[in-house]
C-alpha cells in the first residue's frame, strides 16, 4: 500500500480556526452582488430551523441560493482566490506542524471535511494532500446545480469515510484529527486520534473516551 499509516485531517476548526463555508459563500456574493438573493437566503435558513436542522440541505439551498448557474470557469477562478487568502489568520499554526510531521514520515494524508468539493479539494492540494473527502455539489453541464451528489460528511457519515479508507488501506494504522462533538464519531474509530481546539463539553466527553486533546490554535513556544 505504501505508507503504513493514513493521517486524516478534519478542515473547519482544525486546519482553518473556523468555519471555511460561510466565508467561501459570502465571498462569492461581494464578487458577484447581482446573485445575492435576499428572500432565497432566509427561506434556505428557515427551512434548516424548522426541518430537523438538516447541515446538508443547509449547504445545498445556500449554494442554490447565492450560485445556481455560475459557471465552472467563474467557481474556479473565485476558488483559487478564495484558497490563496488562507493565511495565519485563518490557518492553526498546530495543525500546519502536524501536517509536516507526518509528510516527513512519509504517511498518506488524507483532508475530510464536511464542507463542499467546490473548494475544499483545492485547499487539500495546496496543503500536499493526497486525496480529500468531503460533501459533492452537482453540476448541470457547464453550470452549478447546487445538490449534494454524497451524503454530508458530518458525524457518522465521517466514520463511514473512515471504514472506507480502512477496507482501502486495511494494512494501516490511522491517524485522526478533528475539533468538535461530531468528530468523535470517527475519532473513535482510529489508532490514533486527536480532538483539537473543542469546547469544554467535547473534551468532557473526549476524555470520557479515551480519546486525548490538545490546542492547534497557537504557536508552541
Amino acid at each position: 500500500m505504501g505508507s503504513s499509516r493514513l493521517a486524516v485531517f478534519d478542515l473547519d476548526g482544525t486546519l482553518t480556526r473556523r468555519d471555511t463555508f460561510v466565508p467561501y459563500v459570502r465571498g462569492w456574493l461581494t464578487r458577484h452582488p447581482r446573485r445575492r438573493r435576499p428572500l432565497h437566503i432566509v427561506a434556505a435558513i428557515g427551512r434548516f430551523m424548522m426541518s430537523g436542522r438538516d447541515r446538508g440541505r443547509l449547504k445545498s439551498d445556500l449554494i442554490r441560493a447565492c450560485m445556481a448557474g455560475a459557471t465552472r470557469s467563474e467557481v474556479r477562478e473565485w476558488t483559487a482566490a478564495f484558497v490563496a487568502a488562507l493565511d495565519d489568520r485563518t490557518l492553526n499554526p498546530g495543525a500546519l506542524d502536524a501536517i509536516a510531521r507526518h509528510r516527513a514520515a512519509g504517511d498518506r494524508l488524507v483532508l475530510l471535511s464536511a464542507s463542499v468539493d467546490l473548494y475544499v479539494p483545492d485547499i487539500g492540494l495546496r496543503f500536499g494532500f493526497a486525496e480529500s473527502i468531503c460533501t459533492g455539489i452537482a453540476w448541470s453541464g457547464d453550470a452549478l446545480d447546487g445538490a449534494l451528489t454524497t451524503p454530508n460528511r458530518r458525524g457518522a457519515e465521517k466514520r463511514r469515510c473512515i471504514e472506507a479508507l480502512r477496507t482501502r488501506f486495511p494494512d494501516a494504522e490511522i491517524a485522526a484529527y478533528g475539533n468538535s462533538a461530531p468528530d468523535l464519531e470517527h475519532l473513535t474509530a482510529v489508532e490514533h486520534p486527536l480532538l483539537v481546539n473543542a469546547g469544554r463539553a467535547a473534551r468532557r466527553n473526549a476524555e470520557k473516551m479515551g480519546i486525548p486533546t490538545g490546542d492547534w490554535r497557537n504557536k508552541s513556544p
